[in-house]
């Protein structure tokens, strides 16, 4: 796996605050810009192994949290159940490895940095990524995991401008309060050309609690990422997997139990077929999930270029 080691990259870690130098310390780092608010030497402390790199002023990561809990086990849901239960609750994100694939051989150079944004567990189809033996693996996530080097907050990336040549992040823009100035931050530490592959619910119930915050449509969603050229853009799941989980939810809701809801959408998998029926302009009006594979650039789309982008199934009924 080509996680790069901590002790790798550490020199590549700044402020997430003014984005200065850090200085390390037995406890964590600090700022070493003195006007700087986190140049208190207590300033960023380590939780476990991973050093807390957050701006906690502007934060929903709290500094006074017991840290031993950011550094939890976060595997939830489909991951803890039996293997062949498992596969019909949450089958292999084909989409997904299809799409790392194309983002894997237009990496340039011999030694190429992705940086994997809300990366505490190994995304479903993006395993390509930790295995291509000539990708250096950068990864964080509010909370810490064997696949992480540190903790910070995707507002405000603790990462020097220009300094990834990729970024992958999947199913996270709807848990961040901010979502347009994380795609912001996406942008400034890419490199020039840089790469970016994102997934983002649609037609999705909330997952993660409080935790959740967003849906895109197609277009929303292209808008968002307007500082980049599409290389590759459409649904993840169709209307017939958008349907399974709105059962499942429905059961869940009428029994009180998600353990029901799930069992329902292992019955009632073969609805996930039906995405293959349905043409891709209906599919990208009632998608579960989106994606958008782009390349960094300077300018940015017009909001006059976004209404005419629209490539849903009601194109045609344009005046």
């Amino acid at each position: 796996m080509p996680l790069a080691d901590l002790n790798d990259i550490r020199q590549l870690l700044v402020c997430p605050r003014c984005r200065s130098a850090l200085a390390e310390e037995p406890a964590g780092f600090h700022c070493t810009a003195p006007a700087c608010p986190y140049h208190r030497a207590d300033a960023f402390p380590l939780a476990g192994p991973w050093p807390v790199l957050v701006d906690f002023e502007h934060s929903v990561v709290d500094r006074d949290a017991p840290m031993g809990a950011m550094g939890a086990q976060v595997s939830v849901g489909a991951e803890n159940l039996p293997a062949p239960l498992r596969r019909l609750v949450k089958p292999p994100n084909r989409v997904a490895a299809r799409n790392v694939d194309l983002l894997l051989r237009d990496l340039p150079g011999p030694a190429p940095r992705l940086l994997v944004v809300g990366g505490a567990t190994i995304g479903n189809g993006v395993g390509a990524v930790y295995r291509d033996p000539r990708v250096e693996v950068i990864a964080f996530d509010i909370v810490g995991s064997p696949v992480t080097q540190f903790i910070a907050d995707a507002h405000h990336m603790p990462l020097p401008a220009r300094s990834v040549d990729a970024v992958l992040v999947q199913a996270v823009l709807e848990h961040v309060l901010d979502p347009p100035l994380v795609v912001s931050e996406i942008h400034r530490v890419l490199r020039k050309d840089g790469l970016v592959y994102a997934e983002t619910p649609f037609l999705q119930q909330v997952h993660a609690g409080a935790h959740d915050f967003t849906r895109y449509t197609a277009s929303g969603h292209r808008y968002l990422f307007r500082r980049f050229d599409e290389l590759a853009a459409g649904a993840v799941t169709g209307p017939g997997t958008q349907l399974l989980w709105s059962i499942d939810h429905l059961v869940r809701g009428v029994t009180r139990s998600a353990f029901a809801g799930r069992g329902t959408r292992a019955l009632l998998c073969w609805l996930r077929a039906l995405d293959r029926l349905i043409p891709p302009d209906f599919t990208r009006d009632a998608a579960g999930a989106l994606f958008f594979l782009g390349r960094k650039r300077a300018e940015e789309m017009t909001a006059q270029e976004i209404i005419g982008y629209y490539r849903g199934a009601q194109a045609s009924e344009r005046p």
